[in-house]
């Protein structure tokens, strides 16, 4: 890298949701401070105590879903103790002046990744993250299907204490909710306007533009050409199906988003064969990123178009994406009272750093 892309100091416009910046200013990493402690990965296959281990089902609450079945599950799905939203009331609405309140309607469940209670995601077989992708479909559906009042289903994960993991054991969450979030609510606004001016999804110009084109960067006042950046530098995995690339705009160090290379706006369209090559891009991409930034605390969640009649018309302007956000750093006064992320490491470096490690074929 040269040495004028060492130290970058720029804000970068978040090219989905143009109303969000992210600001990049790599010499920053350069300040004394202390190293982020990595999590220390709990190793063993099964703990006696852990509720969330095969064996110990006695101290969950009764299954919702267990794939393939209750007695060798390899994933199952319960709800979840404390739960941030429910069922047990009618869902209503009250207004106090400008006070609104919604009651806390929904549902939220927590789904056991596996029987194993260390084991991380890159070091789980292709076939068990494709299983596990189509339970959180199955799931999704019947959520849906089942109760018109929840608007959307979010997939989620925590890894780690500061990501918001409270229990060592690989898992992964599911909350209904009975609005749309305001971070999906943006995405689906901002793709939709892109479509309206340009005819494309917005998410489908990125994916040509990181797998085809020369960026070339203009200083706004003087015209001079700045840098020339190969956008395909963004582009960490490639399947057959799916692409993993760090964001031009990246709110974290290491933050991935997988994406389907064909135009699909929701998850649950996505069929057996797609899964399969999601599931060994996502393996990929966890092994590339443990390497790089190994014991690294993260989230990942999945946005997918959201269901009811007034977003039918987002099926050619929204793109169904997992978003892998690692959290190596805590948000500083500066990004809170802001709402502008600040991120220490270019993307650049970041995805080449990522790229230029050996990872075996699955």
């Amino acid at each position: 890298m040269s040495e004028e892309n060492q130290f970058i100091r720029e804000i970068r416009i978040n090219p989905i949701v143009p109303t969000e910046s992210v600001l990049v200013a790599t010499a920053r990493g350069m300040r004394p401070k202390k190293a982020e402690e990595m999590v220390q990965r709990e190793n063993r296959a099964h703990v006696e105590t852990c509720p969330f281990c095969r064996g110990n089902e006695e101290k969950t609450p009764p299954a919702i879903k267990a794939y393939p079945d209750e007695k060798e599950w390899q994933m199952r799905i319960v709800p979840n103790l404390y739960p941030v939203l429910g069922d047990d009331k009618p869902q209503s609405n009250i207004a106090f002046g400008l006070q609104q309140v919604i009651d806390g309607y929904g549902r939220h469940e927590v789904v056991i990744d596996n029987p194993n209670h260390g084991i991380a995601l890159h070091e789980m077989t292709r076939e068990h993250l494709t299983n596990l992708f189509y339970t959180y479909q199955e799931r999704m559906a019947e959520l849906y299907n089942s109760d018109s009042r929840l608007k959307y289903v979010l997939v989620f994960k925590n890894f780690g204490p500061a990501a918001g993991a409270s229990i060592p054991h690989t898992h992964s969450q599911i909350i209904a909710t009975p609005v749309v979030p305001e971070n999906v609510q943006n995405e689906v606004y901002h793709s939709r306007e892109y479509f309206k001016k340009y005819g494309q999804c917005v998410f489908c110009s990125l994916i040509d533009e990181a797998l085809t084109y020369e960026a070339t960067i203009y200083d706004r006042d003087s015209g001079q050409i700045r840098r020339k950046v190969n956008v395909g530098q963004y582009v960490i995995e490639r399947g057959e199906h799916f692409v993993a690339i760090k964001p031009f705009a990246s709110r974290f160090e290491w933050e991935i988003h997988i994406l389907p290379l064909k135009h699909q706006s929701d998850f649950l369209k996505a069929n057996r064969e797609d899964l399969s090559d999601f599931a060994r891009v996502l393996k990929r991409t966890m092994a590339r990123l443990d390497k790089v930034v190994g014991g690294v605390q993260y989230n990942f969640f999945l946005h997918s178009q959201p269901h009811g009649e007034e977003f039918d018309g987002c099926n050619d302007s929204y793109h169904w994406h997992l978003e892998i956000c690692p959290r190596t750093s805590i948000p500083t006064g500066f990004e809170l009272g802001s709402g502008l992320f600040v991120s220490t490491v270019s993307p650049e470096l970041a995805a080449e750093q990522l790229r230029s490690v050996e990872i075996p074929d699955d």
